[in-house]
């Protein structure tokens, strides 16, 4: 019986996710550097960025799913409503990273989030006029070849602190803008970077 091979294993893939974990394998392959327009999305992403500020992305990975819950499946219309009790309670949540600021940060940003929402009908249309609708493509080689930011991500922190952002400068933004395609960061012998293209 021939024995039957993993196509996925042999993808050429860029150097940061490990081969050991599904979970970091699968987010690379389908969603890094995918363009989000979707504006539940992007709060989505904004709130994991604020919490994986210091931390490693593999980290927050892995609570996703409990920060979905906790966080009103990452409604901003909801979480801008959170009270002082329901900060006492994320504190409590295992599931989750507890850290007081973060927490604070994420319900302030998703009030922030809806008052840039009313002023440019969405958010997507605020946060994508930073790069001019449409992804950046960077040609990266090498992992060494990551800038730690890029002056649009330096621009875009400079107004979100404007209208009150917090926890979110300019290298978490830049993660952010990977994160949602804004920046084609692929490595350019990944196969996801022309896919992307």
């Amino acid at each position: 019986m021939k024995k039957q091979t993993n196509n996925s294993n042999l993808l050429k893939r860029c150097p940061w996710p490990t081969a050991d974990d599904p979970l970091y394998i699968a987010y690379h392959d389908k969603e890094w550097g995918v363009p989000v327009r979707d504006d539940k999305k992007l709060y989505e992403f904004l709130v994991l960025e604020v919490f994986q500020a210091g931390l490693s992305w593999r980290t927050v990975l892995h609570k996703r799913q409990n920060f979905k819950k906790s966080f009103a499946e990452f409604d901003p219309r909801k979480v801008a409503t959170f009270t002082r009790r329901d900060v006492n309670r994320l504190l409590n949540d295992a599931g989750i990273i507890r850290n007081k600021l973060k927490i604070e940060a994420a319900i302030n940003n998703a009030k922030k989030f809806l008052e840039v929402q009313k002023e440019f009908e969405s958010f997507s249309n605020y946060q994508w006029q930073f790069t001019e609708g449409k992804p950046i493509v960077h040609k990266i080689k090498i992992l060494e070849d990551y800038p730690l930011k890029i002056k649009e991500a330096e621009i875009m922190t400079v107004d979100m602190k404007k209208r009150g952002f917090k926890f979110l400068g300019s290298t978490v933004l830049y993660a952010h803008m990977q994160a949602v395609g804004m920046v084609n960061d692929h490595t350019t012998d990944c196969f996801r970077y022309k896919q992307l293209i």
